[in-house]
């Protein structure tokens, strides 16, 4: 994917802004115990698609927890769309990923306290 035009950028951070306020409020109801960050959005070149990156903490499930999400995508969208209409002309279709960052830092780190712990050996 190339890099995303002012409007995208502007457009994504709408999204962003006004869906982090909607899972602070309703997330709890969606996925219960979890604390759901919108980490990021993508939006199409036509703005008809926001492609959103969700973290979760505080939760084993979050594959789960994100599954819920996916199941609920048509009421996240209407929800969104009463939020955001008088600044956008179409509401896009919503598609949530899991953001998987954390769990890849998580492991790195494990990775290199193991190397580290390893003897060296000798030239």
């Amino acid at each position: 994917m190339g890099t995303e035009s002012k409007r995208q950028q502007r457009f994504a951070g709408v999204i962003q802004e006004d869906l982090a306020a909607l899972f602070h409020r309703d997330g709890n109801s969606w996925a219960p115990g979890a604390f759901i960050t919108v980490t990021k959005v993508r939006v199409t070149p036509d703005l008809a698609i926001a492609r959103i990156y969700l973290s979760f903490l505080n939760t084993k499930t979050a594959k789960d927890d994100l599954k819920q999400i996916q199941n609920r995508t048509s009421e996240i969208r209407y929800k969104l769309g009463v939020r955001i209409k008088n600044q956008v002309r179409i509401v896009p279709e919503l598609e949530f990923f899991l953001d998987d960052t954390n769990e890849y830092v998580e492991h790195m780190d494990k990775l290199f306290e193991k190397i580290s712990k390893e003897p060296r050996q000798p030239d």
